[in-house]
C-alpha cells in the first residue's frame, strides 16, 4: 500500500525533529548534570568523554607492541619526542599509549616514581601557573573539584622523586584531541579510557622513565618493533 504524500513528509519531518532533540544529549557531555560524573574515589560509573570536534590521529590509539627493553615489567617509559607512553608487560611485550606532552619550554626528562594515585582527582594548579596565566589575561581557579570538566580527567598518577612531589602527573584530559600534541605545562596527558587502563596496571612505586623532547638517550631504554600481532589478537 502506498502512503499518501503528505503522510510521508510528516514522517520525515517528525523523525528529523526527534533526531535534533536527541543529538545534543548524546554529543555534548559538558551539558550533562554534575552528578553524571563521579566525584569520589572508587566510583564504578563509566568514564564520560567530553564531546570532541577532532580525534587523535590513529597512530596514537592504544596498541600492543613488541618492545625491546631491559626494564622490568611494570616500568613506564615515556618518550616525549614521539608522544608515546609504554607500559612494560613482559619480555618483548608492552602496551603503547598516545600522550600529550609539555609545550615548548616545558619539556623535561628523568627517572621518577608513581608516588600516589587518585580517581577523578581535584585540580590545584601551582601558584606559578596561576600567575603565568594571569599575565596572559587568563584567569584559572586555584581549586577545581574532580569531574568531567576537570583538566586532570578521570585518573591521575603523581610523579615523585626522592620522596617529593615533582608537580608533574600522568593524568587524563577533558581535551582528548590534544593527544599527540605539545600542549601541557609538563604533565603527561592521556585519553580518559587510556589513563583508566594504565591506572589499573601501574602500582604506587612504579618506575617511570621520561625521555626529553629531543629524544636523546631513547635507544638506551627501548626499541619499538611495531605492533604485537598475537598479543593484539589474543590479548596476551
Amino acid at each position: 500500500m502506498t502512503l499518501p504524500r503528505f503522510s510521508t513528509r510528516f514522517t520525515i519531518i517528525a523523525a528529523s525533529a526527534l533526531a535534533l532533540l536527541i543529538a545534543p544529549a548524546l554529543t555534548d557531555a559538558s551539558a550533562m548534570p554534575r552528578s553524571a560524573a563521579p566525584a569520589a574515589s572508587g566510583s564504578a560509573l563509566p568514564v564520560v568523554q567530553v564531546a570532541q570536534s577532532k580525534k587523535p590521529k590513529p597512530e596514537f590509539m592504544r596498541k600492543k607492541v613488541r618492545l625491546k627493553t631491559n626494564e622490568k615489567p611494570g616500568t613506564i617509559i615515556i618518550d616525549t619526542s614521539t608522544k608515546y607512553l609504554y607500559y612494560v608487560e613482559g619480555k618483548d611485550r608492552a602496551t603503547r599509549y598516545g600522550v600529550g606532552v609539555g609545550r615548548e619550554g616545558f619539556g623535561w626528562s628523568g627517572t621518577v616514581k608513581v608516588g600516589r594515585k587518585a580517581e577523578w582527582p581535584d585540580w590545584r594548579p601551582p601558584a606559578s601557573m596561576i600567575a603565568r596565566e594571569r599575565r596572559k589575561g587568563r584567569h584559572i581557579p586555584s581549586y577545581m573539584k574532580g569531574g568531567i570538566n576537570n583538566p586532570l580527567g578521570a585518573r591521575a598518577m603523581y610523579l615523585y622523586k626522592g620522596g617529593r612531589d615533582t608537580i608533574f602527573r600522568i593524568h587524563g584530559t577533558n581535551q582528548p584531541w590534544t593527544i599527540g600534541l605539545n600542549m601541557s605545562s609538563g604533565c603527561i596527558r592521556m585519553m580518559n579510557d587510556d589513563v583508566k587502563h594504565l591506572y589499573e596496571r601501574a602500582d604506587v612505586g612504579s618506575k617511570v622513565i621520561v625521555i626529553g623532547p629531543n629524544g636523546k638517550g631513547a635507544e638506551k631504554h627501548y626499541t619499538d618493533r611495531g605492533m604485537d600481532f598475537f598479543g593484539t589478537l589474543f590479548g596476551g
